[in-house]
């Protein structure tokens, strides 16, 4: 089983760590398209920091952020199991959890970053700011870099397993399952339901994505069809609602009334 998170926008910045050694992170096959991506990141955010700040979305008051890009190749890192929080992050836990969850956490959870790739919980990472519908000088949009690179890793992390894709629709289009893989790809939907009415809701969806892989890196039984984590997942106490098999996988709806 794999499991694509999306990132978190907020990061937490290491205050030592040794700096950033991209052949050293998981899936080497990314690393010239990572290359790419953070000379165009630093270089713009060295060069032009007031442009930078434009096409990052900050603020004046969050220029820091722009100043941090600038030095991400000597920067220090931990793990991304520490850099990522925020709601999602927070519910799941990965700092508690058990000694075997923690390993599956390794095998299975893959985090989709706009700088990245994608990362593994134990990659040593710096703390960044990048999001995935920024368009970067001399790179283009992001997600359409990604879109070019990604597939390969995904599938060669996820072997013979289940996709289990909770990423959000931003981070979605950074790649997109092929149809060969639809059999085993399950997409999770969270639907807060208030009387008999139901949306998504940001809190409530980020929240229970991150409770939920933390319920299933604890049981630890792997699902092999979107199928048969329904199943897992309903036995674990969730209410699920499966809905019919597309070119693209299945998606699974998992209804909460509260977080």
């Amino acid at each position: 089983m794999l499991i694509l998170l999306p990132p978190s926008e907020g990061k937490s910045a290491p205050g030592r760590g040794r700096p950033l050694e991209l052949k050293e992170l998981s899936l080497p096959s990314l690393t010239p398209a990572r290359e790419r991506v953070l000379d165009a990141l630093v270089t713009l955010c060295r060069d032009e920091p007031d442009h930078a700040a434009t096409v990052l979305g900050l603020s004046r008051t969050q220029f820091d952020l722009v100043s941090r890009n600038a030095t991400l190749e000597d920067a220090p890192t931990a793990r991304a199991d520490r850099i990522y929080d925020g709601v999602l992050y927070d519910a799941l836990g990965l700092g508690s959890l058990s000694p075997s969850a923690k390993r599956r956490a390794a095998s299975r959870l893959a985090i989709t970053s706009s700088l990245f790739g994608l990362v593994r919980v134990g990659d040593r990472i710096p703390a960044y700011r990048l999001s995935g519908d920024a368009t970067v000088p001399g790179l283009g949009p992001v997600a359409g870099w990604w879109r070019e690179s990604l597939g390969p890793a995904v599938q060669e992390a996820l072997g013979r397993g289940l996709l289990v894709d909770l990423r959000s629709s931003m981070y979605a289009g950074f790649w997109r399952p092929p149809v060969e893989l639809a059999p085993r790809v399950a997409t999770v939907r969270v639907l807060h339901e208030v009387a008999g009415r139901r949306q998504v809701v940001s809190h409530f969806n980020k929240a229970t994505k991150g409770r939920l892989v933390r319920a299933l890196l604890e049981d630890g039984r792997d699902a092999r069809t979107p199928d048969a984590l329904a199943e897992l997942l309903t036995d674990l106490g969730w209410h699920v609602e499966t809905g019919e098999a597309t070119k693209r996988g299945t998606q699974l709806d998992v209804v909460v009334t509260e977080v």
